[in-house]
């Protein structure tokens, strides 16, 4: 029988979150807030939200990442585990960074396999002694999981490998899509036993845990969390070929703040944001962040750094420096230069290899003089292509050996076998040069080590390891993450093997001065930008990011990977039908301001003429004498002025405002403060020549105005095209009585003094004029054209063309930021709506 965890997987690639709990025993939950751990389902009503004060004062971090920073290993009697801290996890280093007063939980899994029946005493030990939550995935998930989706489908793919065939890298398999959908599942569950969603900060790690955001953020909408990404970033060319490229980015925008090493990482994120979602980031006083549904989700760049005193406990260790000696009498007289890999297709350690070659043949003189130690830990994936390349390694070592060694001497040294941390160091102590010629790696902290080791331990009594001078030379693939903040490293190209052997020569080469100065340099940096500095640099831009969580209402819409959480201000609500019909009832003069498409005309209705609906409704609003209603759009007088042809008393105002009709028996009116339109002739040319070099742009000739279109062109060329216009145009019609303006997908030119806001202004001012200054006021509009009549009617109130008791009701399209006060979620509420004031209105009167 299954596991009710594995049951229904073909469900969670749908969206459908079936419940996954069990029926043994939980752990004890710290938990302030009503709720129960279940199903996260769709039903928003059980979402738990921040309304309930918490117990808990001071803040607390939860780290969530694939593994816990323990070491597990079975009892000699074989009755139970013992565990240890794993000093060399980034997630226990990383506490340095955060406050001392605060607490810090972890969740994650253990690398070893734990029988069910010794789960629940295993939880309740790794919690108590360690503040550990472990997560159990049952092995058939845990396979597809981990071996299956993270290292076949996405650690080659951000790796820039593409699974061209069947043997080269994984094709995708829905199944091992639903089990790391589980997964995350499974962990997000860990994760709500012990939090306390006011008061916690949740910080992700990892791209094993990429859709565990939207499973808090169903849960608890106003958490504040944080992730961040240790692997590259690919390209948006290389994302989007994922399937489920959307459901990830998604996810990842349930976070606050989404971390990456590299400005390189980042842009490739933003730039998938802007092409798959059309979101365009935002960067204000060094800050990065994309708007998303009112939230605002910080973009953090910052390469993470070493634990300084783990290294410096590690060069006082007395069996380091008999290790040191040791091999420095191994290597008497040789220059060493060193690799420290990981067994990986990625890490270009052939490359290296080959490089060594190059430049004993281009430098002969350092045959029988340099060595390289090639240090390979074993590989944490598994698969053909590792197996190849393993023996590609060892053939090259083999064959580059047999040519350039002799007796005493071998060119290239192997040790293809764990290697602990002090070992590694005493290596670093006597190394010249370290080389990392990856092909793509998301950080990388061996050249960051060796610096620090080279630097020593400065101690009371002099002696040669501290009074010496320092000198650290690296040979850094320019395609890693820690290649930018090493700027006195020699970067490389590592797919080029001359360039790369001439930089190895170089490094080993250079006059003892010039190695000093670029140690020092390096130095200064790593020592000031540790893991601790990283850990709380992370942590300020979350708590800045997070600041204003409990001043705005939210509430999460959408199913499944489409789930996000809306955040807007307090005061911004739906509008009540009841309340706007009653209001509407006792009102003498009222002034109904409707755009029209996007408000009574849906977007995505290919016939854009009005229907008998709105028709019918229309004339009846028109029809009560105690009404002013008006259309308020951008499209062109003639459509507007034969569409609404029968409803004689309706007002139009079309293109934004430029032309005005009062009522259908009367002339149109120009509002503009200009009828010049000479400067058409400056801004056509200007757009045309554009629009040739742009494909898929257009542009729009109104009476008023010109509008270029860049909505079918590429987003990144589209986007860049329009700044390079919007500038072009502002230089030509400097002197001109234009507004040049940016929207979204378009950049218009208008005449000054053209606005809807300003219409709205007009309306007002003539029902005053006329003695009928309105008692209610409602104006609905879906874009940022209408935010100017929302903006306008607090002035109106402010300047007595409006009474400071009139009901007025600014109502946007859509649950997003607006100046309006209220909200209906589409154009089918607006007809609702308008279907209720019609039956409220005064039939004594015919259309």
């Amino acid at each position: 029988m299954l596991s009710r965890s594995y049951t229904n997987l073909l469900d969670l690639a749908s969206g459908n979150f079936p419940a996954m709990g069990r029926e043994r025993k939980r752990l004890p939950r710290v938990m302030t807030v009503p709720g129960i751990i279940s199903e996260l389902d769709d039903d928003q009503a059980n979402s738990v939200t921040s309304d309930v004060p918490s117990s808990v004062i001071q803040d607390r971090m939860i780290i969530v990442a694939n593994q816990l920073p323990v070491k597990a290993k079975r009892r000699p009697d074989n009755k139970g585990w013992s565990f240890s801290w794993d000093e060399d996890s980034l997630l226990l280093q990383l506490k340095d960074g955060l406050p001392d007063e605060m607490e810090v939980l972890y969740v994650g899994s253990l690398k070893v396999d734990v029988d069910v029946n010794e789960q629940d005493d295993v939880s309740q030990i790794l919690l108590e002694r360690f503040k550990c939550v472990p997560a159990f995935l049952p092995p058939d998930i845990l396979a597809k999981f981990y071996h299956g989706f993270c290292k076949l489908h996405l650690w080659p793919l951000f790796h820039y490998m593409l699974p061209l065939s069947a043997d080269h890298g994984g094709r995708f398999d829905r199944s091992l899509w639903e089990a790391y959908v589980s997964a995350n599942k499974l962990f997000s569950q860990k994760v709500i036993e012990v939090i306390n969603p006011e008061d916690d900060f949740v910080w992700i790690h990892d791209y094993h845990l990429m859709v565990l955001p939207t499973f808090l953020r169903r849960r608890f909408n106003r958490l504040r969390m944080g992730f961040f990404l240790h692997s590259p970033f690919p390209s948006s060319e290389i994302y989007r070929t994922l399937p489920v490229r959307e459901e990830i980015l998604k996810a990842l925008l349930n976070s606050d703040l989404i971390g990456f090493h590299t400005f390189d990482y980042a842009r490739h994120f933003l730039s998938c944001c802007s092409r798959m979602l059309g979101l365009e980031y935002q960067s204000k006083r060094g800050y990065i962040g994309l708007e998303y549904y009112g939230r605002m989700v910080g973009i953090k760049i910052m390469p993470v750094g070493v634990h300084m005193r783990q290294i410096e406990n590690v060069l006082n260790l007395a069996d380091k420096e008999w290790r040191v000696s040791e091999l420095k009498q191994q290597f008497e007289g040789k220059t060493v230069l060193l690799g420290v890999d990981d067994m990986d297709i990625f890490k270009g350690i052939n490359l290296k290899l080959l490089a060594m070659e190059q430049m004993l043949k281009q430098h002969p003189s350092w045959q029988g003089r340099a060595v390289l130690v090639q240090i390979c830990n074993p590989a944490r994936g598994k698969g053909r292509d590792l197996e190849i390349i393993q023996a590609e390694i060892k053939e090259t070592t083999k064959r580059i050996n047999e040519e350039y060694g002799r007796t005493g001497y071998e060119p290239i040294v192997l040790i293809d076998k764990p290697v602990n941390i002090s070992e590694r160091i005493a290596y670093y102590t006597i190394a010249e040069c370290v080389v990392v010629t990856a092909v793509r790696d998301g950080m990388n902290l061996i050249p960051y080590e060796y610096i620090v080791c080279r630097q020593g331990i400065s101690k009371p009594e002099s002696d040669s390891n501290s009074s010496g001078p320092k000198k650290s030379m690296l040979v850094v693939s320019e395609f890693i993450g820690c290649s930018p903040s090493l700027s006195g490293a020699i970067r490389v190209n590592p797919w080029n093997i001359e360039t790369t052997g001439e930089a190895m020569n170089e490094a080993i080469s250079l006059a003892e001065p010039e190695k000093q100065m670029r140690h020092e340099k390096h130095y200064r940096y790593v020592s000031t930008h540790d893991v601790g500095y990283w850990s709380r640099s992370f942590l300020q831009d979350l708590e800045r990011t997070c600041r204003d969580h409990f001043k705005r209402r939210c509430w999460g819409i959408g199913l499944s990977f489409g789930f996000r959480v809306v955040a807007l201000d307090p005061n911004f609500r739906k509008l009540s039908i009841d309340t706007i019909v009653s209001s509407y009832a006792r009102a003498k003069s009222r002034a109904i301001l409707l755009d029209y498409d996007g408000t009574v005309m849906p977007q995505t209705s290919i016939n854009k003429s009005p229907s008998e609906e709105v028709m019918s409704l229309l004339s009846t609003l028109c029809g009560d004498e105690k009404n002013c209603v008006f259309i308020v759009s951008g499209r062109g007088k003639d459509s507007l002025g034969k569409w609404f042809s029968p409803c004689e008393k309706l007002g139009i105002a079309a293109e934004h405002g430029y032309f005005v009709r009062w009522s259908a028996d009367e002339e149109w009116e120009t509002c503009g403060q200009t009828t010049d339109f000479g400067w058409i002739q400056m801004a056509e040319p200007v757009m045309k020549l554009y629009t040739e070099t742009t494909d898929g742009s257009s542009i729009e000739t109104k009476e008023s105005a010109l509008v270029w279109h860049h909505r079918d062109a590429d987003p990144g060329f589209g986007s860049s095209q329009a700044k390079e216009m919007l500038d072009h145009l502002e230089s030509v019609l400097a002197n001109e009585p234009v507004a040049v303006k940016r929207g979204q997908f378009i950049v218009e030119v208008k005449p000054q003094g053209v606005s809807k806001g300003l219409v709205a202004e007009k309306i007002f001012t003539k029902m005053a004029e006329n003695q009928r200054r309105a008692d209610f006021v409602l104006c609905i509009g879906d874009d940022r054209s209408d935010e100017d009549m929302f903006e306008i009617i607090g002035n109106s109130m402010s300047r007595g063309i409006i009474s400071s008791n009139t009901a007025v009701y600014a109502c946007t399209v859509g649950q997003k930021p607006s100046k309006a006060k209220y909200y209906l979620d589409d154009t089918s509420e607006v007809i609702m709506m308008l279907e209720g004031l019609a039956e409220a209105s005064d039939p004594s009167v015919s259309p």
